[in-house]
């Protein structure tokens, strides 16, 4: 028997490849299906079921696709509706995967289709769970995404607090944890950044599965403190129980070379410039009114969280090689209109005569000493925010800016930072496009800023 994680840390997802006995099966796979085929051509397994423990929010998942190239059977749980064929499994049926088998268990709670998967080693004992999102490392999945009108955020997480004590408290405790999500997802609040661990433990540390939680206090714990999910979301669950375009016609697209008048062209169509080069590059030099979200931070999560037409035009300026990587993760989201990245990048750009504009600078060391006292914008989240900021600061979080940009002053100067120097630029970025020009980054951001010598004190303030 075979069990493997596949970990993709941008959305802090997990698949997860089971093969036993020349069979195989997948669990929750993502849009690209080639890695889940190549796997089991390895092992010379056949895939046959694809489960899925619900209808994802945050990823778009490539069940169709990997059940119409792998012959593989997809596997929902009970209540489940959808656009294709799959399987409805019952609660409690069994699925043999060669000699170890798995087991639905109907967990609803985090949507009413919520299925937990058992999985039995050759002897039939209990090995581990995959538990989607509902059981986290440290938490359980948010009980808000799936509300309709008959059904309250309350009515789920009363759901949730069932499934738990019912299905999986009960298993033993050497049974390994297996979710859906780790930390940084925004399918939980607060998820541990282990991706797995024994039932025994979570017992231990996981305040949502304490025997002594009430029902009420369960219920109050779980739907206290959430925050909007982002606006991607429902778009996502919509496409999850459709049939959508295959992987390999949108990366043909979206991996065309543009060159500088083509580009330009799709441009004054409607286009959005798309830059996804390093923070230090965009700062540098970047094409006006382009707008930055950096591959090599939480990329796909802020693109669902900012731009807000899921089937937006996109043109991509991209670090060389790397054009393939920023399609297949737009399309991890359902943002599958990318039109091609701009051929031979800034240097292009500024041989056909072009301008570019730059970021205004300040350092951690620099901006403490000088410029504390002046307007500054905080552009983290407000768990952050509320945990200690820069006095006298303007909270102006950058998961809301689409909404709250009557409250940016053109007239202003604002010194921007987030937690390390990431999101304000992506911030100042989208207000530049917009017309907002008087903004300085700070590097590196808060982490900088505690790191001076100067006295914290002067300019810190912690919120009780």
């Amino acid at each position: 028997m075979k069990v493997e994680q596949i970990y993709t840390g941008c959305l802090a997802e997990a698949a997860y490849y089971i093969e036993s006995n020349g069979e195989a099966a997948i669990i929750d796979p993502l849009r690209e299906v080639s890695p889940y085929i190549e796997k089991a051509a390895k092992d010379k397994a056949k895939i046959k079921y694809i489960f899925e423990t619900h209808f994802h929010a945050d990823f778009v998942s490539g069940h169709v696709d990997l059940a119409k190239k792998s012959g593989g059977q997809i596997v929902f749980g009970p209540e489940a509706s959808a656009q294709f064929d799959f399987y409805q499994a019952s609660d409690g049926e069994k699925f043999m995967v060669g000699d170890v088998s798995i087991t639905a268990l109907h967990t609803p709670g985090h949507t009413m289709e919520s299925t937990t998967y058992l999985l039995k080693d050759e002897s039939e004992v209990p090995y581990c769970i995959f538990s989607g999102d509902t059981l986290f490392i440290g938490d359980v999945g948010r009980p808000d995404l799936a509300v309709k009108s008959e059904l309250t955020k309350e009515d789920l997480a009363g759901y949730l607090f069932d499934s738990l004590r019912e299905k999986i408290m009960p298993l033993p405790d050497d049974v390994i944890v297996y979710p859906a999500h780790g930390a940084g997802s925004a399918c939980g609040k607060n998820m541990s950044k282990e991706t797995y661990d024994t039932l025994g433990n979570q017992k231990k540390v996981n305040y949502a599965l304490n025997s002594n939680l009430l029902r009420t206090d369960f219920i109050a714990e779980v739907t206290s403190g959430l925050t909007l999910p982002p606006q991607y979301f429902p778009k996502n669950v919509a496409m999850n129980k459709g049939v959508n375009a295959e992987i390999g016609s949108i990366l043909k697209k979206g991996t065309f070379p543009l060159e500088v008048n083509v580009f330009e062209d799709l441009v004054n169509q409607g286009a959005l410039m798309l830059d996804v080069r390093s923070i230090a590059d965009f700062e540098y030099e970047h094409i006006p009114n382009s707008i930055f979200i950096g591959l090599d931070g939480g990329f796909a999560p802020w693109v669902g969280t900012l731009i807000a037409d899921i089937e937006q035009p996109i043109v991509l300026i991209t670090p060389e090689g790397r054009e393939e990587e920023a399609v297949t993760r737009l399309s991890r989201i359902g943002y599958d209109n990318s039109l091609g990245y701009l051929n031979g990048g800034l240097e292009a750009w500024k041989d056909a005569g072009h301008a570019v504009d730059v970021v205004q600078c300040v350092s951690p060391e620099q901006f403490a000493k000088e410029h504390a006292n002046e307007v500054v914008a905080d552009v983290r989240k407000v768990g952050e925010f509320n945990a200690e900021h820069v006095k006298d600061a303007e909270f102006l979080p950058l998961d809301d800016i689409n909404e709250q940009m009557s409250k940016w002053d053109r007239n202003t100067k604002y010194f921007v930072h987030c937690r390390s120097g990431y999101r304000s630029v992506i911030a100042i970025s989208i207000l530049k496009s917009r017309g907002v020009h008087n903004l300085v980054n700070v590097r590196e951001g808060f982490l900088g800023i505690q790191k001076t010598d100067v006295p914290l004190s002067n300019f810190v303030c912690a919120q009780n």
